[in-house]
């Protein structure tokens, strides 16, 4: 009997590889979209691909945006990666040749590759929509949700702005691909709510940081000014008799 790993032996590699603490706003974030990976590398419905991928780093990205220090970023998401067992690399690599191949492509192109999925032959990214569409078993996740709705953004940034427009193109997406448009529209939702309440919280931390670097440099300034004065009132010392002085006090003696 195969062992299955568990959430604590993902924590424990990720705490492995990522020795740093992690700033408290942003530990949630991370430890969450560990345990969402965690659980789908371990399903045995589950299977790796581009558009999982782009969910995944899309999340990361976005949610840990503004995180201090700025190179610790790289060290957490490869931490995460590792931790499942996986690379961060191929993340990266996979991501960038999707959003690469689909760069001049229109959401009409995206529209074209969804017919005819049980046709032979596919290529690009119609291949991608034809495994998901001919799989029983295909493993939707919230991850895939947000890396198709990130696909659609890169392709067509106005579309997601029109909301029914939207709804409407990932029905038909849903459709083709034997997913549920219901399911897919209440994982994006709860995304853009809490991408929102992030980029709030994002911003609400600055301003305290800058209230808390403007005060540090008050209190310095209070310090440095305080260090003046005391020497500025300090005594002075009585200067040496003058020879003059000297040979007076010789006389009267």
């Amino acid at each position: 009997m195969n062992y299955v790993r568990t959430v604590s032996d993902s924590k424990r590699a990720f705490y492995t590889h990522h020795t740093r603490p992690i700033n408290s706003v942003y530990r949630r974030v991370v430890e969450e979209l560990m345990v969402e990976m965690h659980l789908l590398s371990v399903n045995v419905d589950f299977i790796y691909e581009p558009i999982y991928a782009l969910g995944v780093v899309t999340t990361f990205d976005r949610f840990m945006q503004g995180y201090e220090p700025e190179e610790d970023k790289t060290s957490i998401f490869n931490a995460l990666c590792k931790a499942i067992e996986s690379d961060a690399q191929k993340y990266r690599q996979d991501v960038e040749h999707l959003q690469n191949s689909v760069s001049n492509l229109s959401i009409e192109d995206i529209k074209n590759s969804l017919q005819g999925l049980d046709q032979p032959s596919a290529e690009g990214l119609k291949k991608e929509f034809q495994a998901i569409a001919s799989n029983p078993n295909f493993k939707y996740s919230r991850l895939f949700a947000i890396g198709l709705y990130s696909l659609v953004e890169g392709i067509d940034a106005e579309l997601v702005k029109e909301k029914e427009a939207l709804e409407t193109f990932l029905k038909q997406t849903c459709e083709a691909l034997n997913l549920s448009p219901d399911k897919l529209q209440k994982d994006l939702e709860l995304y853009l709510s809490n991408l929102d309440k992030m980029t709030q919280a994002q911003a609400v931390m600055k301003d305290i940081l800058e209230a808390e670097r403007k005060k540090r440099e008050q209190r310095a300034q209070d310090k440095e000014a305080a260090e003046n004065n005391d020497s500025d009132s300090a005594p002075q010392d009585s200067p040496p008799a003058s020879e003059n002085d000297a040979s007076n006090d010789e006389a009267s003696s």
